[in-house]
């Protein structure tokens, strides 16, 4: 085994001395090569596969949990700008459990786990604060899930309940939202926090929820009425719709870029409330109750008595002759419906709108503007009652701003191009080296595996020759000489394939077989 070993190494010796200096080069490029690319291979298969241990930490949590792994000697990784902390997959949940045991993450919680240490002895208005802050907290930590909040804070004003008030008054909220880069809040989302608070709160409508965000803006305020902030979005959500859909036909109509839409709307937030209550009777329906009095006299006409005159005296009356008197009332009580309709006109409705469009003159020679100004009118919704206007020109249009920002783009695509081609070249080209680096070892070790074989081979139809060279010269003949090979064809049998190989041994190793020969020659004089 130890003679192999030795005789490998000869050989692979003596095959690196027979090596060029490029062929010399390419292999040690290769070989560095396959050894920085297995080196990088087990690195990146040892490496452990991280998951996040707690996210979204406070400064705080996250040092005093930094703190707890490096003791417990738990490799970790921070991310979210060191918000969020990562360890090795396999230990994840038992360092969660560990970090749980020591009361980690500290400021992430809240919300109702604050009555967890309330004791017995507390007064009234220690439970009343602690369960407005707990209120306070798991609104909070609801809002902040919502996508694109970053963090939320919420206060509550809960009046205290009374025997000896006689109108309570209603609960109120505001909620404080710091969005994330980039977010935004819409419409949806605002009027989602405002129903999220006032659902959470016993007595609370969505009007009496204020809602702020960081940069000042009252994206809703008390008593239900879009301020500045959010009637601004509404009214631009309103007129970028209105373009789009307006844009949307025009480009069907000239091709993108040869039309422009403006749109200019004032929508109405206030909010208005009418009451209106109808008496109707069905004249086919039977009365309710029905009354009939009925008051009749008949009499002669004769007086009682006479009219008294001066001094007493007792003046005759004339006689009226006979009477009658008749009264009669009916009182109908008919059934009646009263219809009470009560309309609260919400705010956001359009009070007045202007669209104005310009097309590209270039391209617009054979429209008819009448025809084009009432499709636009059409699109956009206009209504000449409520004083909408509809503008449509026709106007020259300055491309070279266009074709600038093209030929920009376009050299930016070139760029990019060729930036990404000569990436592939080089990875081309060290792929290359590295394929022909790894083909000149393999051929190189196949010759030399070749060179061994046939060396063996020669060497046993040497000492064959040899032997019969020794027999020849007892016998007292010559030695046959070395006849030349065939030109074409194969060997006829195993001798011909011999002499072919030892011609072949002849033309790669003259120097040896010019000595081999000779000490032949030296020996046959003897």
């Amino acid at each position: 085994m130890a003679a192999q070993i030795s005789g490998l190494l000869g050989r692979l010796q003596a095959t690196l001395r027979e090596f060029t200096v490029a062929q010399r080069t390419l292999g040690i490029i290769g070989v560095a090569v396959l050894l920085l690319g297995a080196l990088a291979l087990s690195s990146w298969l040892a490496r452990p596969t991280y998951s996040p241990l707690f996210a979204d930490l406070s400064g705080s949590d996250a040092s005093a949990i930094v703190d707890h792994l490096e003791s417990a000697g738990v490799p970790y990784e921070l991310t979210d700008g060191g918000r969020t902390i990562l360890v090795p997959a396999d230990r994840l949940y038992e360092m969660r459990l560990e970090v749980a045991a020591a009361g980690l993450p500290t400021a992430s919680e809240g919300g109702y786990s604050l009555l967890d240490d309330m004791g017995m002895t507390s007064s009234d208005f220690q439970q009343q604060v602690t369960y407005q802050r707990a209120l306070e907290g798991e609104l909070a930590r609801t809002i902040s899930a919502i996508q694109g909040v970053d963090a939320a804070t919420v206060k509550l004003a809960l009046p205290e309940e009374s025997v000896f008030v006689d109108q309570k008054a209603d609960p109120t909220a505001s909620v404080f939202v710091r969005t994330k880069p980039g977010a935004t809040m819409d419409q949806a989302k605002v009027q989602s926090i405002v129903h999220l608070v006032s659902a959470g709160i016993e007595g609370m409508s969505p009007s009496d929820v204020a809602v702020i965000d960081a940069e000042g803006r009252v994206l809703s305020a008390i008593g239900g009425t879009a301020t500045d902030g959010l009637a601004d979005g509404r009214t631009g959500e309103y007129e970028a719709r209105v373009a789009t859909s307006v844009q949307a036909m025009l480009d069907k109509l000239v091709g993108p870029g040869n039309a422009v839409v403006s749109v200019n709307a004032v929508l109405d937030f206030d909010r208005a409330v009418r009451t209106t209550e109808t008496v109707e009777t069905d004249p086919d329906q039977p009365p309710v109750s029905s009354a009939t009095t009925v008051e009749e006299y008949t009499g002669t006409g004769s007086s009682a008595g006479g009219v008294l005159g001066p001094d007493n005296i007792a003046v005759p009356t004339q006689d009226q002759g006979a009477g009658e008197y008749r009264r009669e009332t009916e009182t109908v009580n008919n059934a009646v419906s009263t219809v009470r309709e009560e309309l609260t006109t919400a705010p956001g409705s359009v009070r007045r709108q202007s669209v104005s469009v310009v097309v590209n003159e270039a391209v617009a020679g054979g429209l008819q503007m009448s025809r084009l100004e009432e499709a636009v009118a059409a699109a956009a919704g206009i209504d000449p009652e409520r004083g909408d206007v509809v503008s449509v020109t026709r106007m020259e249009f300055d491309t070279t701003t266009a074709e600038q920002a093209a030929e920009a783009l376009a050299a930016a695509d070139e760029l990019a191009q060729q930036e990404r081609t000569e990436s592939l070249i080089r990875s081309g080209a060290l792929a290359l080296v590295i394929v022909l680096g790894v083909i000149a070892l393999a051929l190189l070790a196949a010759r030399r595996s070749r060179r061994a074989r046939r060396e063996a081979l020669d060497l046993g139809i040497l000492q064959m020759l040899e032997a019969r060279k020794a027999e020849a010269l007892e016998q007292g003949a010559d030695v046959p000489a070395l006849a030349a090979a065939p030109p074409t064809g194969a060997p006829a049998d195993s001798l011909e394939a011999r002499r072919d190989e030892l011609l072949a041994l002849a033309a790669e190793q003259p120097a040896e077989v010019a000595e081999v020969l000779r000490g032949w020659l030296v020996g046959g004089r003897r």
